[in-house]
Formats: C-alpha cells, structure tokens, sequence
C-alpha cells in the first residue's frame, strides 16, 4: 500500500474504492474513543471535513493539548511524524497534523477493506 501524499489524492483514492462513508465512520469512532465530541454526518464533503477537522485539531492544541495527544495515541498516529513537524506555526502544525490523523485513518480502512 503506497500512502496518499496529499488531502485531496486521499479522498480520490477513498471515493475511487467506494470507501469514503468508512473513513467518516473510522473517524467518528475514534473520536468518540477520545472523548471529543466531534460527530460527522456519513454525507459530509470532503472540503467541510477537512476544515472541521482542522479547527477541531487547532483548538485541542491551544486549549486541551492532554485530549489532542489522547486522540493522537487513540488514532496511533506516527509520533515521529508528528515530532518530525514544525511546531513553530500552529495553524499550519494543526492543518498538518490533520492529514496524519486521515491518513492512518485511511490506512485503517483500506487494511479492513483488503483483508477483510
């Protein structure tokens, strides 16, 4: 499995393999595993995640950075990825730290997919 290197190249491949709607479901449960209340409607467009997603992430780091490294840990995003960041920006850590957290959400989904 080669991973997507952008936000957009991930949607395409989740919609190509009719896998979007698992995605928002993957998502959904791991939030709510966290703890966040942050619930997405199966028929969300990619663009509203994205920035719901964002905001969500941005205002976690600013304001409940404990619940922002649970949700990172619960999600089992890289923390060499997220180190390998620069954290000098937030907005912009926040924008790139949303595409991590889709993009192993992506990976979850496509291995429930192929060996399922």
């Amino acid at each position: 499995m080669s991973l997507p290197a952008t936000f957009d190249e991930l949607i395409q491949e989740a919609n190509q393999m009719d896998l979007y709607k698992k995605l928002i479901h993957q998502l959904n449960k791991d939030f709510l595993l966290a703890n966040i209340d942050l619930d997405f409607h199966e028929d969300i467009l990619p663009t509203s995640l994205k920035l719901l997603l964002h905001e969500t992430v941005y205002k976690l780091i600013q304001e409940k950075f404990t619940e922002y490294l649970n949700l990172l840990y619960i999600i089992d995003v890289s923390e060499k990825q997220v180190r390998a960041l620069d954290g000098d920006d937030t907005l912009k850590l926040s924008e790139e730290v949303v595409f991590l957290i889709l993009r192993r959400e992506w990976q979850k989904v496509w291995f429930r997919n192929k060996y399922k």
